[in-house]
């Protein structure tokens, strides 16, 4: 009976430490695959760098139209906004004034040139009677002297009725070029030409071609002028014949491009040092004449071009502090953090000056579920930039 007892003790007890055994193993944890990431391969490749500059468009000629005589204003002859010929009649002044002027000073030239006949009389007639000592040799001085003065009398005269006769052409104001002409500052029956009232009647300018002139910092215009000198340009202010010199561009107010390219035709010779800002003047090409003097535009200046430039996406990019890094995935697929350090920003690319090499593998998503040490399965995707370069 007791062994019985003790057979059975001993099941119940190998029993009990099979079924130990059989949940030990049943607790044991699979180890599960490393999870796939997707990374981006580091481009690199030349990348021209842009800036751009808010600029404010001139006509080509921009000439004021004055009156350099003082009267009423008789006659408009354009229509504003029009285009006007070279030599067109603008505007009349009342040539009454300047007219009567010139009948004066005529008079006083028919005058000297009396004086002039009479003194010449004289002096002829003395001077024969000279020759043979009939008179002395003060009087022919004195008449010699006479013929002079009446002679420099009627040179003077002549002179004065030219400037009548010049002053008389002003009343007829003329377009001095080819061009678009605004809006008139006086109308007809105001009196011009003396201020407060109106000097400079209007505007005429030459539109077909534009210029438009912005500011670069001394830093800026240093980056401007060695790519410039770099690219072997003889001449950095203006375009070849062939206008392959023509790399500038002109972002508009309504945001869209204009379609023709420009160049820089004038930078100013000095900085100006309350600014620290220089000048700078370029050409663009207007032959629809849809740019007008006054408008502002931005203009998309080449800085300079970044040789074998490290380009990843923007979003790969991590920043603490002021810090850069991002994750790189190795050759054996492990995950680790690299400090690098950023250039410019091309759209929604970056450029990174150190802590990459061409072909590094960097991961786009999950950031926030990779760590370093971390063992992946990399999957290679191609980043489709949102942003086209428009210049």
């Amino acid at each position: 009976m007791n062994l019985i007892k003790q057979h059975l003790r001993y099941l119940t007890l190998l029993s009990f430490v099979v079924l130990i055994a059989a949940s030990c193993k049943n607790d044991k944890k699979v180890t599960p695959p490393p999870p796939t990431i997707q990374v981006v391969e580091v481009i690199q490749k030349d990348v021209p760098i842009y800036e751009t500059f808010v600029g404010q468009i001139y006509g080509y000629s921009d000439i004021p139209i004055r009156t350099r005589v003082v009267g009423f204003l008789t006659g408009i002859h354009f229509q504003e906004g029009h285009v006007v010929k070279k030599g067109q009649l603008l505007y009349t002044v009342d040539p009454q004034e300047y007219a009567e002027k010139v009948s004066g000073q005529k008079s006083y030239l028919a005058q000297a040139e009396t004086e002039l006949s009479k003194a010449k009389s004289d002096l002829d007639r003395i001077v024969p009677l000279a020759k043979i000592n009939a008179v002395s040799k003060s009087d022919l001085d004195a008449a010699q002297a006479g013929y002079d003065a009446a002679l420099s009398y009627v040179d003077a005269m002549k002179a004065n009725l030219k400037f009548a006769e010049i002053n008389y052409g002003y009343c007829w104001i003329k377009s001095p070029i080819n061009g678009q002409i605004g809006k008139t500052n006086a109308r007809v029956g105001e009196f011009v030409g003396q201020s407060p009232n109106p000097i400079i009647l209007n505007t005429v300018s030459t539109i077909d071609t534009i210029h438009v002139e912005f500011f670069l910092t001394e830093a800026d215009y240093l980056r401007f002028a060695r790519e410039y000198k770099a690219s072997k340009n003889d001449r950095v202010t203006k375009a070849d014949k062939s206008g392959s010199g023509n790399n500038l561009s002109l972002i508009l107010a309504d945001g869209s491009t204009f379609k023709y390219k420009g160049y820089v035709n004038f930078v100013n010779r000095e900085v100006d040092p309350q600014t620290g800002s220089m000048l700078v003047q370029a050409t663009f090409p207007n032959p629809e004449r849809l740019l007008r003097p006054g408008q502002y535009s931005k203009v998309v200046v080449k800085m300079e071009e970044v040789k074998g430039a490290l380009l990843v996406p923007q979003r790969c990019i991590v920043e603490l502090q002021g810090k850069h890094s991002l994750f790189v995935v190795n050759s054996d697929s492990t995950v680790e953090s690299r400090q690098i350090v950023t250039g410019d920003k091309i759209g929604d690319m970056q450029i990174v000056t150190k802590g990459l090499n061409a072909g590094d593998r960097v991961v786009i998503d999950a950031l926030q579920k990779v760590g370093s040490g971390l063992k992946v399965k990399p999957e290679v995707t191609q980043f489709k930039s949102q942003t086209t370069s428009q210049y």
